[in-house]
C-alpha cells in the first residue's frame, strides 16, 4: 500500500510506460450525471471522494515507433523519438487535466457508450467518480456506468485506488511508476 497526500487544489499524476492517472478530489460535496444509453443516474460525491483519469498512449505508440524504426534504418537519432515520446506525455498530461477540469468546474456529465459503439477503439481517456476505483485492462473503455471500475492500460491493471481525507492510497501500485503532484490551477 502506498499513501500520498493530496490536497483540493492538486491533481496527482501516475505515469507509467503505456498511459497515465490523473487524480484529483471533488473539492466540495456536490452531484455529478452519468448519462447512459438507457438512463441518466445521479452520482452523490463529498470533497474527499476521487476523480480518476485514466489516459492511454497506445494510439501514439504505433505512429511512434514506426517512425523511430525508419529513424534507424536510415540513421537517424533516437533524440528525436524521446522528443516525440516526450511530447505525447505532454499532450496526455493536459488533456487529462482539462478532463478533470471539465468534470470539476464546469459540470460536464460522465458519458456512457453503448457496448460496440465505434467510438469505444477511439478513446484516449476514461474517467471514474468515487471513493474507491479498481483499475482494469480487461474492460471495454467507456461503456461501464459503475463508478467504482475504470479501464487502463495494462501496467494499471488490478490497482486499487481509495480516497482518504487529505490523500489517496494505492493498492498494488507498482514502484516503477513516477508520481508528480501537481497544481490544479
Amino acid at each position: 500500500m502506498r499513501k500520498i497526500p493530496l490536497g483540493a487544489d492538486e491533481i496527482l499524476f501516475v505515469k507509467g510506460k503505456a498511459g497515465v492517472l490523473a487524480i484529483a478530489k471533488v473539492g466540495t460535496q456536490r452531484e455529478f450525471l452519468v448519462e447512459t444509453p438507457e438512463k441518466e443516474i445521479f452520482l452523490f460525491a463529498s470533497p474527499e471522494d476521487l476523480i480518476v483519469a485514466s489516459g492511454f498512449y497506445a494510439s501514439l505508440n504505433a505512429s511512434d515507433s514506426k517512425s523511430s524504426n525508419n529513424s534507424s534504418e536510415n540513421g537517424g537519432n533516437s533524440g528525436e523519438s524521446e522528443v516525440k515520446k516526450r511530447a505525447a506525455e505532454n499532450a496526455l498530461l493536459r488533456g487529462l487535466k482539462c478532463v478533470i477540469f471539465m468534470l470539476r468546474e464546469l459540470n460536464s456529465p460522465l458519458i456512457v457508450l453503448p457496448k460496440g459503439h465505434p467510438a469505444t477503439k477511439r478513446l484516449r481517456t476514461v474517467v471514474s467518480v468515487g471513493k474507491r476505483i479498481v483499475l482494469s485492462c480487461e474492460i471495454t473503455p467507456g461503456t461501464h456506468p459503475e463508478q467504482h471500475l475504470l479501464c487502463s492500460p495494462s501496467e494499471f491493471n488490478g490497482v486499487e485506488i481509495l480516497a482518504y481525507k487529505g490523500g489517496v492510497l494505492f493498492k498494488g501500485l507498482s514502484d516503477a511508476v513516477s508520481l508528480e503532484r501537481v497544481s490544479l490551477n
